[in-house]
């Protein structure tokens, strides 16, 4: 999520397939296929962390992992993809590479190694972004160098053994501000007052001083908390997607996406507040998930159709079926929050497997939607 297109841009989306991609821009497809297939590796392993029994024995060992395969290998893969095909240099594609090749290596068991795939691609999509930023000065793209290097630095500590709750902290702020900046990019179309600018500045800091803190691996998360409600306050009020759900089929969509995914995050911030780390056995847990799957999950949907075409050339064209597993998926984590909460193991469970059902739909719709376009094509 590089650099999101707002849904009036789909039309210009459109536009760039009528030539197909050249032959070696279809390569980004490798990086892409890596991180669905750790996706799919997260998801299994997500269900062995909660106890379900698995046909394949070797899950279980990633089962520990399951954080760095979703974050790092999965959405570190395409959202460095993206940044990539933003910035149009050859070598920024190093950290898609990097990033498919640490989920890889990650899968029989060689951490040190992927972490270090990891930490190599984090440091060249630093290095991209802080081109981004020389190329175009601006809030929303210093934000999206900050991202990246949250991530960097979480994936530094993990390498050098820093408990998961404080990486994870680092490596959600990658996700929030990588979000976050490129719905401020696109917030300038509905002119913000310049204050608005100065309440986003605030609120990156106080997600930063609270990874700093270390709050995620703590039992008390103040500046985590603010910073993750401040920021769903921001994006709520400023969001240009409170203009396009007026809309109708794709932008509406996507910004129903967009506005529950904001939703969740303030449930984040406000879970963090009241039952802060270590207030209840999985009180982390239910802030994370809120997150993972409520705040960029639901973005992931909003953005799929739109940033697919762009990165592969595949046509996909909208279906309305998109709110299925759309409402599939925000019901997944109404179960995994509740289920956190009552400290219910089979609610957690079942709303793992709702999650795995809302994304196998949602895939499938687009590629049934992709092939029909294609068969109308020719």
């Amino acid at each position: 999520m590089a650099r999101a297109m707002a849904p009036s841009d789909v039309t210009s989306a459109k536009d760039r397939l009528a030539k197909p991609l050249p032959s070696w821009r279809r390569l980004r497809a490798i990086p892409l296929a890596v991180g669905g297939l750790a996706m799919a590796f997260g998801l299994w392993t997500g269900l062995a962390r909660l106890g379900i029994s698995l046909p394949a024995g070797a899950t279980s060992s990633l089962a520990a992992f399951h954080g760095a395969i979703m974050i790092s290998g999965f959405l570190g893969t395409v959202i460095s993809l993206e940044r990539a095909v933003a910035l149009g240099c050859w070598w920024a594609y190093g950290a898609p590479v990097l990033s498919s090749a640490g989920a890889l290596l990650l899968l029989p068991g060689m951490t040190p190694a992927a972490a270090l795939a990891f930490l190599l691609a984090g440091a060249i999509m630093l290095v991209a972004s802080a081109n981004l930023v020389v190329r175009q000065p601006a809030l929303f793209t210093v934000a999206l160098a900050i991202g990246a290097g949250c991530w960097w630095v979480g994936t530094l500590q993990w390498l050098i053994g820093y408990s998961m709750p404080a990486v994870v902290g680092w490596w959600l702020n990658f996700l929030i501000l990588t979000i976050a900046a490129e719905r401020l990019e696109l917030s300038r179309m509905a002119k913000p007052v310049p204050s608005s600018r100065i309440t986003f500045a605030l609120v990156v800091l106080l997600l930063l001083f609270g990874s700093a803190r270390e709050e995620l691996a703590a039992g008390w998360a103040p500046f985590t908390a603010a910073g993750m409600l401040g920021c769903s306050a921001w994006l709520l009020r400023h969001d240009l997607a409170r203009r396009t759900v007026h809309l109708a089929g794709q932008p509406r969509f996507a910004a129903v996406s967009i506005l529950a995914g904001h939703v969740w995050l303030a449930a984040a911030g406000a879970l963090l507040a009241m039952v802060p780390p270590g207030a209840m056995v999985f009180s982390y847990d239910a802030a994370v998930h809120a997150v993972a799957l409520g705040f960029v999950l639901s973005m992931v949907f909003g953005h799929a159709q739109i940033i697919l075409p762009v990165l592969t050339g595949a046509r996909v064209r909208y279906s309305s079926f998109a709110y299925v597993p759309l409402a599939l998926l925000h019901a997944s984590v109404v179960l995994r929050v509740g289920g956190d909460l009552l400290e219910w193991d089979d609610l957690r469970a079942v709303s793992a497997i709702t999650t795995i059902l809302a994304l196998a739909l949602y895939a499938g719709s687009l590629i049934f939607m992709s092939w029909k376009a294609t068969c109308q094509t020719t």
